[in-house]
């Protein structure tokens, strides 16, 4: 059995390593290996101290995280995915690079005070912003190749091609002077919001992820899903799902969370009775969630906070519903599914007592209580955060089974900052994309060129583009950096046909997300697929089924926010129970349509509900998921026709009494 795991684990790292970047890193050996590690440990202490005290002030803190980031980059990541991965030295080439960047985000961070006064950039200050822009390619490049090609198509149409378009997406000759200015020296490019969000709220929160990872709080999420749900029918399915979801919350990797939860959850699933595909797309569906869910949302709310100029708490808040309906759907279809095999829970003997895990390892909930405590006081996440990791350090001593020696301590440090090096280096070539959009204004004129297609007012057109869009964009990028892209490209589209701020961002994050299940890239299922040793192809569609609330709900809150809860002034709090209370029936009834409800034995076997019946629950639960009384009376009565149709077939096929 151990043997038959150890496959799993190595297969899963090959697929990690052929799909995410992140697993693809050089491992030294010798002084090579302690110079990482002290590197790595004081980029941490210097993104504590930074973001603690703030003294650096936004911009030079942007630069020095970047100094630091890029030659971490070069360092870890290889320059060709063949290449030997372990060494005792870097490549000479790399070096070069390493000195590159330093020597350049130096040289801004010596330069910025005067050139903020002056505006004027002299032939050196060119050079070195041409230089700049290498290094942050060739670090996008190996450590996130599909985005650096998505940034390199904006650069050159912004420099180079742009002025040849005719018509509505032709743009001015723009001088290189203009284009480097823009890009390396002004804060629309790569010092612009994605270096920030990197030096903030990603690098604190991946940390504070690795250490609860290491303090035994994974192990917690397994044991208190055991106990929630693992006696229910296809238990180790909805353990799957409820583990992975607070998994995929707090590390905001889809992909990472599949490779690892799914070694567990997969072949548990197979072992219960659930086939392949199925047991494959509950992981990826399951993991993938966890990047649009409160309270921490992968660190992705924060993120949109800042975008939005507001308090985390609204947008924790406003995502709350979106995601609870999401797992609703996700659980209901496994549970249905559940009941068609037959299958059914695990022995008492396999689940672990509540009392005695909540007396384990209860106290590592203490950090991130604190955590939340501490934003709905109105301190910053940030400072909240820096907070919640020290003290999970003291909490970790309270039981001797998840106390933190120094050695994991050190353990935790290393791969926080590690964790942190993929997504910021695409954070920040993000700028690239950012600047461009802006100095063209492609993101202006593609919104003015879809009003005039659909018209004002036409929220379910737009969004139905911009649901393609954010898709297309999101697909193989971290959650983080594809909501960055999808904010600055479509959320200005969603606003022009009138959606609110906040569900403009909400619909484009929830889709980005989701870009990781859809074919044909769907990178979760593809990892999750390999995995279960199932049809890659099959496997998304049967996760896209198990998702449908979230590819539904959007274009709901789209066009009435009341379903974002606290989204929109004015709304009485009974108004959003009520909506939630309808919509949770609906994404029942819609799971329920779309998987088949379970019915009673007849002469067949185990008959399904015929096809028009499960036509009436799928449109009955799109009526109900969207607010309003004359919708909700018209869901009722299709589910009446519906239960009338069911009772007369089941009669039907019922033999008759001899």
């Amino acid at each position: 059995m151990s043997g038959n795991a150890e496959t799993i684990d190595r297969k899963a790292q090959e697929l990690m390593e052929e799909k995410d970047s992140d697993s693809r890193t050089r491992v030294y050996t010798g002084w090579m290996e302690t110079l990482v590690s002290v590197i790595l440990v004081g980029f941490t202490l210097f993104q504590v101290w930074a973001n603690l005290t703030g003294t650096l002030g936004a911009v030079k803190l942007r630069a020095a995280h970047i100094m630091i980031l890029l030659p971490l980059a070069f360092m870890l990541y290889p320059t060709w995915r063949t290449e030997r991965r372990r060494r005792k030295m870097m490549p000479v080439w790399d070096l070069l690079l390493c000195a590159a960047a330093v020597f350049c985000f130096a040289y801004i961070l010596s330069r910025y005070d005067t050139l903020a006064k002056t505006g004027r950039l002299n032939d050196t200050d060119i050079r070195v912003g041409i230089v700049c822009l290498i290094v942050s390619f060739e670090a996008a490049r190996r450590t996130s190749g599909n985005l650096a090609v998505i940034a390199l198509v904006f650069l050159s149409y912004f420099a180079l091609w742009g002025r040849y378009v005719p018509g509505t997406f032709g743009t001015a000759a723009f001088t290189l002077k203009r284009v480097v200015k823009s890009l390396v020296w002004d804060t629309i490019g790569i010092l612009g919001t994605g270096s920030g969000v990197s030096a903030t709220y990603i690098f604190i929160f991946v940390l504070f992820g690795a250490f609860l990872k290491y303090s035994g709080f994974s192990q917690f999420i397994n044991d208190i899903s055991l106990t929630l749900v693992g006696r229910s029918p296809g238990g180790p399915a909805k353990v799957a799902v409820i583990a992975s979801a607070l998994m995929g919350m707090i590390n905001g990797s889809a992909i990472a969370n599949v490779a690892t939860t799914g070694t567990i959850t997969i072949p548990l699933m197979k072992k219960t009775g659930y086939k392949k595909e199925f047991a494959g797309a509950v992981e990826a569906v399951a993991s993938t969630g966890g990047q649009f869910t409160p309270p921490i949302m992968g660190a992705v709310g924060f993120v949109m906070a800042e975008f939005m100029s507001v308090s985390y708490t609204r947008v924790m808040l406003a995502a709350a519903i979106p995601a609870f309906l999401y797992y609703l759907g996700l659980l209901w279809s496994v549970h249905l599914e559940a009941k068609r095999l037959g299958l059914s829970g695990l022995s008492p003997e396999n689940i672990p007592k509540a009392a005695e895990v909540m007396k384990a390892r209860g106290h590592l909930l203490l950090p991130l209580l604190l955590l939340l405590g501490m934003m709905f006081a109105g301190y910053t996440p940030l400072y909240a955060a820096i907070l919640a990791i020290f003290v999970t350090v003291p909490v970790s001593w309270l039981r001797k089974e998840t106390r933190m020696t120094p050695k994991i301590i050190l353990q935790a440090v290393l791969e926080g900052a590690r964790g942190a090096i993929g997504v910021g280096v695409s954070c920040v070539i993000i700028g690239v994309i950012i600047g461009s959009v802006n100095m063209t204004s492609l993101g202006v004129n593609f919104g003015n060129l879809i009003l005039r297609i659909v018209g004002e007012g036409q929220l379910f057109l737009g969004g139905l583009m911009v649901m393609v869009m954010s898709i297309i964009l999101g697909m193989g990028v971290p959650g983080v950096a594809a909501y960055v892209i999808v904010y600055a490209v479509a959320v200005p589209v969603l606003r022009g046909v009138g959606a609110t701020e906040m569900a403009a961002n909400m619909f484009c994050l929830i889709y980005a997300c989701l870009s990781n299940i859809t074919p044909p890239v769907a990178m979760s299922s593809y990892v999750a697929s390999g995995i279960a040793d199932s049809n890659m192809t099959r496997t998304s569609l049967i996760a896209i089924k198990l998702g449908i609330a979230g590819f539904i709900v959007p274009f709901f809150f789209l066009d009435n926010p009341v379903l974002l809860y606290g989204s929109t002034e004015g709304v009485a709090a009974g108004t959003t129970v009520y909506a939630f209370a309808t919509a949770c029936v609906g994404v029942l009834a819609l799971a329920s349509g779309l998987a088949g409800l379970p019915t009673e034995k007849a002469s067949g076997g185990v008959t399904a509900v015929r096809l028009a019946g499960r036509g009436l629950l799928v449109a009955a639960g799109i009526l109900l998921i969207q607010p309003g009384i004359l919708t909700d009376a018209a869901a009722l009565g299709l589910i009446g026709l519906q239960l009338l149709l069911d009772r007369g077939f089941l009669r039907k096929a019922r033999p008759a009494a001899p």
